[in-house]
């Protein structure tokens, strides 16, 4: 049987799935990878459909000893790799045995990386989820001596082209659609958001991300609360921006001055505490295109052989 004994469970390491889908109106939120993108080359690499359970590890100090033969692959921050204390590469696959053990050190560039094993992990499911959401008590943390299990071994040899591994720089521009909400701020609220730089506060999270800057007035009187998309700006009294994420509450009343494109709020959710990060506005039009463009030309990377 294939599969890994948890050895250090690292500073935050969570299974995650595509994300529990359609249980909004039971109050769960959706979870999920906060990188789609590395988390899709992950598994693609270990020759796993797309949305495979995985699992993404914040910060870094995860250490594994293999149980079984088959193929890993380590993609996102920059975390250094090895396997039996030798150095190995990121986005690719990598072969082990039983015995074999497998670190990631503390990320460097970058904050979140995904650990995805051929056949994908076994973890528990709730709500048609492996996705774990700790405010919500659905899954848990790993713990040293955890024993994971993995699918059908695989003999996988593939590396994602240099050219199209992502760099995690700061500072980040973050696109955003504006949403009917927007009307109700101030030309000088604008001004302030569009034309600022922030900083990526400490106290941000997998809920969301919270930014701190020159204050934006948010519009005053009270509102009903609402469905949150994930991406939402939300504006708090204290006029500090909130990029809420994959672990979102699924309904808020604070004022929301749009949303953030999916593929920026990937670059977000690799940003360390300290980051700068701008905000610019896109027409809704230009997004859709974006995001199309994005995924046509993922699906037409094609892997090479790993050297």
């Amino acid at each position: 049987m294939s599969g890994f004994r948890v050895l250090k469970p690292g500073v935050l390491s969570l299974f995650q799935d595509a994300g529990r889908l359609g249980h909004h109106a039971l109050g769960l939120t959706t979870g999920g990878p906060m990188d789609g993108e590395a988390f899709y080359w992950a598994n693609r690499l270990t020759g796993n459909a797309e949305g495979v359970t995985a699992l993404e590890v914040a910060q870094g100090g995860l250490r594994l000893e293999s149980t079984g033969a088959t193929s890993v692959a380590v993609a996102g921050a920059v975390m250094p790799l090895k396997i039996n204390g030798q150095t190995k590469a990121l986005w690719r696959s990598h072969r082990v045995t039983a015995g074999d053990v497998l670190e990631l050190g503390h990320a460097t560039a970058g904050l979140r990386a995904y650990v995805a094993a051929s056949g994908g992990f076994n973890a528990p499911v709730h709500f048609g989820s492996t996705a774990v959401v700790q405010r919500e008590g659905l899954g848990a943390l790993l713990h040293v001596g955890q024993e994971i299990v993995c699918g059908t071994p695989a003999d996988l040899d593939w590396a994602l082209p240099m050219e199209q591994i992502p760099r995690y720089e700061a500072p980040v521009t973050l696109r955003v659609v504006e949403g009917y909400q927007a009307a109700e701020f101030s030309a000088e609220a604008l001004r302030m958001f569009y034309g600022s730089a922030f900083q990526v506060s400490p106290r941000s999270d997998r809920m969301g991300y919270r930014l701190e800057g020159n204050p934006v007035l948010a519009p005053a009187g009270e509102r009903l609360s609402e469905g949150i998309a994930y991406g939402a700006v939300q504006v708090p009294p204290d006029g500090q921006p909130i990029v809420l994420l994959n672990d979102r509450p699924t309904i808020g009343g604070y004022p929301k001055l749009g949303t953030v494109l999916s593929l920026d709020c990937w670059k977000l959710a690799q940003c360390m505490p300290g980051a700068t990060v701008y905000f610019e506005v896109i027409a809704l039009e230009t997004a859709q295109t974006l995001v199309e463009e994005a995924m046509r030309a993922r699906d037409a990377t094609a892997l090479k052989r790993g050297a």
